[in-house]
């Protein structure tokens, strides 16, 4: 194994999760056009199919922490990229909707198992001090994942087999640097860590709400992900390679999701959930409204990126610091809960457009994000107004309170290793050298 430096092993994880995430999971979308047309697919049946890569996500999820601390941090990555491989060739060789499902199945159990590998792999090879930067950089490949396919798109929009093909050799090739760059071990614990607390009633409290807003988010994401490269080729009578440029803007904003979820832990959460989630929502509107021209569907897309890679970071931010100490809990639960919402929301937006047509299911998904948006103040930030409305709980949240220096993504992560005292634990010398 090739040791990497801190930020050799920011890029290159980035790079491991834009393969996982952007090509064999959001890419689908952009081939949605091109695949149904082929395989003479309904709107309803793409929608089943678009669903499953989230319950495979899930349930690899599940099992992911388990077989990190059992395989080890390369182990699970090179099972990771065989499964990216495996669900890429199966996609490129579909002949029918039940292969292109299994497919797509496949594809989501890669996802499910990526980022844990790399968060084990973090942990064992990273200076705790830059853990938040080095985990910003990783989140930001799946924005570079869906950058990445976008020539494939306005180039060779109808040879999507051909392109799945090549998306299969690039995580070949990822499972080879897998294995060469990533660790066997998994995590390495300093002695004087004490073990994390017992959750509390307050905790379970904000991770249940923390759920609830993810798995909506999922919900009203779920069109846009799906079917926003159909509704333009099929309601604005765009060509199909121009469909890429949707998705070059949606992970160009994507890029600065980290800044914004950063941003929102020092300043107010709650208030940054109202605004992405009504931006979400507005993007899909705009882009119903505007489908035969480019340049508003393009601005929608960026609205569109910029408002989800926002709120997944920010999910994230918020279940790191519910749970200190426990980093296989507390930022999987929102990932897990947002996969459930577009595994939901996929089918349920499949029948819609095959019903009632694409503006009016995007429309009905675009008021159900603005609901929720509305009930953004109980979204439990370190600024928590549902305990303050809640007495038996506003004690103890007022205690738990982080100052302005305790927020922000690196802040998080620093509170994850705490000695008995409830104080966290300093880097050693030998880890600030790195």
């Amino acid at each position: 194994m090739k040791t990497l430096s801190n930020m050799g092993f920011a890029l290159f994880g980035a790079a491991l999760v834009a393969i996982s995430y952007g090509l064999a999971r959001f890419a689908f979308g952009l081939f949605v056009p091109s695949i149904s047309a082929e395989l003479e697919l309904t709107a309803y049946l793409v929608g089943i199919i678009g669903a499953l890569p989230f319950i495979s996500f899930v349930l690899a999820t599940l099992f992911a922490p388990l077989a990190a601390d059992r395989l080890g941090a390369r182990n699970l990555a090179v099972l990771s990229g065989g499964f990216g491989v495996a669900g890429l060739v199966v996609i490129s060789q579909s002949s029918n909707a039940l292969s292109l499902g299994v497919g797509v199945f496949i594809c989501g159990i890669c996802t499910g198992l990526m980022m844990p590998a790399l968060t084990a792999a973090m942990q064992a090879l990273v200076s705790r001090t830059m853990h938040g930067r080095v985990s910003s950089i990783m989140n930001a490949g799946t924005s570079v994942g869906i950058i990445v396919a976008v020539p494939t798109v306005i180039f060779l929009a109808d040879a999507w087999r051909f392109t799945y093909s090549t998306f299969a050799v690039l995580a070949g090739l990822g499972v080879v640097a897998a294995w060469y760059f990533i660790p066997s071990v998994s995590r390495v614990i300093p002695a004087n860590a004490a073990p994390p607390p017992p959750i509390t009633r307050l905790q379970w409290s904000r991770l249940i709400r923390l759920s609830l807003f993810a798995f909506a988010m999922g919900v009203v994401s779920a069109p846009f992900w799906l079917f926003a490269p159909d509704l333009v080729v099929t309601l604005g009578a765009l060509p199909a390679n121009q469909t890429g440029w949707l998705w070059f803007a949606v992970g160009l904003a994507g890029l600065g999701g980290a800044m914004v979820s950063d941003l929102a832990d020092r300043n107010n959460p709650p208030i940054t959930q109202a605004l992405m989630l009504m931006m979400l929502s507005s993007s899909l509107v705009l882009l119903a409204a505007s489908p035969d021209q480019l340049g508003l569907a393009m601005f929608a897309a960026l609205v569109f990126g910029l408002a989800y890679m926002s709120l997944t970071g920010l999910y994230l931010m918020t279940g790191i610091r519910l749970l200190p100490g426990r980093l296989s809990m507390g930022p999987v639960l929102p990932f897990m809960a947002c996969a459930l919402g577009q595994a939901a929301g996929s089918p349920v937006v499949g029948m819609l457009v095959d019903s009632s047509g694409y503006a009016y299911a995007f429309s009905v998904f675009s008021a159900i994000g603005i609901v929720v948006a509305i009930l953004s103040p109980i979204y439990p930030g370190h600024i928590d107004y549902w305990a303050d409305w809640t007495e038996e709980t506003a004690e103890e949240a007022q205690e738990e309170q982080p100052s302005v220096e305790d927020t922000g993504l690196q802040a998080a992560y620093d509170h994850q290793l705490l000695d008995e005292n409830g104080e966290p634990i300093e880097p050693v010398a030998i880890n600030e050298a790195q």
